[in-house]
């Protein structure tokens, strides 16, 4: 394919401290081996960006000079570097989804297929780094690259990231199989995805647990069969009780029994909330799989390790995504068997991204409408 014209200026949304964003204006990164460059279309939103620019941390990760936010993206590649494969692949004029991590390709996790473990990994709008994809150009190398089919819109593109740590959380990790019941306690973004996917992998049921009734209303709608609203803790209760106690209404109301055909195979946690651990742990089958994709305020939560021990069950953390999550999010997407149109309710050029950010912080617009996902045009 013919070259494309590439722009000598790169501008990129960027976060100098806490609640402090400017658009500034960056040299055009230049690319090496197996790099290629890529012209970015759409960026969704996540809630580690939002973290980061009121916080300026998550964890360990601290921000310590300027860096460009953003790294739920898609985008068209504009050139490729001297050692990128000549198989047709990926090509001058390529539209992909950007797997925004990279690794060293070399350590122990590397080579054991964990990629996502690597303690070398370089990830987007994560610091040290100081690139984040809210820009013009963005360099990956050509294998975190994945192609779009021609179905599959630019903006369907960027929701790949989000859709693929659904992947990695409920198919790599929790080993779905069809016919088997999960419960997903949290019915954000990434809740609503692990939904999706457990869905069309042909889970018999999709229980949604959270504790705003319109959130339950719409995955209901979208890719929840059931759906429940935990009630208040009594005054007096101790959380340990509670929890117990709300397992239990919820096997009752659902009509879920606690072991055998029909019980819940799989719990994923997708809120971060303490409560909704103790509920995820109590409320599996016998070696049944709990999976902790969410991550809240506080990290240091006290685990029901008697559940866990007498039922047997299988505990697993669920960091990002790993090889062959982003080839099956885009396959579930194209064979439409998840459609992600449903969750992009807010859309904003890169000059507005200020307001694309403020809204989502707030989780509503002006109009009183309900974020679930934001997508930013790249700049004009």
């Amino acid at each position: 394919m013919s070259s494309i014209e590439i722009k000598s200026d790169n501008p990129s949304f960027v976060l100098h401290g806490i609640e402090d964003v400017k658009y500034d204006v960056r040299e055009v990164p230049e690319i090496k081996n197996d790099e290629c460059l890529i012209a970015v279309t759409k960026t969704g939103i996540c809630g580690s960006d939002v973290h980061y620019l009121c916080h300026g941390r998550i964890g360990d990760f601290v921000l310590d000079k300027p860096m460009c936010l953003g790294h739920e993206s898609s985008g068209v590649v504009v050139k490729l570097g001297p050692g990128v494969k000549s198989d047709g692949r990926i090509t001058t004029g390529s539209r992909v989804a950007m797997e925004p991590g990279v690794s060293c390709r070399t350590c122990t996790e590397c080579k054991s297929g964990m990629y996502e473990l690597c303690p070398h990994m370089a990830f987007a709008a994560t610091p040290p780094t100081i690139y984040g994809t809210l820009c013009r150009y963005y360099v990956l190398p050509a294998d975190m690259l994945h192609p779009l089919p021609d179905t599959v819109s630019f903006e369907d593109g960027a929701m790949m990231e989000p859709l693929s740590v659904g992947v990695h959380s409920v198919s790599t990790l929790g080993q779905l199989r069809s016919d088997q019941v999960v419960i997903v306690f949290g019915a954000g973004p990434v809740g609503l995805l692990c939904m999706a996917v457990a869905k069309a992998l042909g889970a018999r049921r999709v229980i949604a647990v959270d504790i705003q009734q319109e959130r339950l209303d719409f995955a209901r709608s979208y890719a929840a069969s059931d759906i429940f609203l935990p009630g208040a803790k009594d005054p007096n209760e101790a959380m340990d009780v509670y929890c117990a106690r709300v397992a239990d209404e919820i096997r009752a109301t659902l009509n879920i029994p606690a072991r055998d055909h029909g019980a819940v195979d799989l719990a994923i946690e997708a809120s971060g909330a303490p409560t909704c651990i103790q509920m995820g742990i109590n409320i599996l089958k016998p070696a049944g799989t709990y999976v902790q994709v969410g991550m809240g305020r506080n990290m240091n939560v006290p685990l029901p390790l008697f559940h866990v021990i007498n039922k047997q069950l299988k505990v697993l953390g669920s960091f990002r995504y790993g090889p062959g999550d982003y080839p099956l999010a885009i396959s579930l997407v194209e064979r439409g068997l998840i459609d992600l149109k449903p969750l992009v309710t807010h859309r904003f050029e890169f000059e507005s991204a200020k307001e694309a950010f403020e809204v989502t912080k707030l989780g509503r617009d002006e109009s009183g409408k309900g974020v679930i996902k934001a997508i930013i045009d790249g700049p004009k």
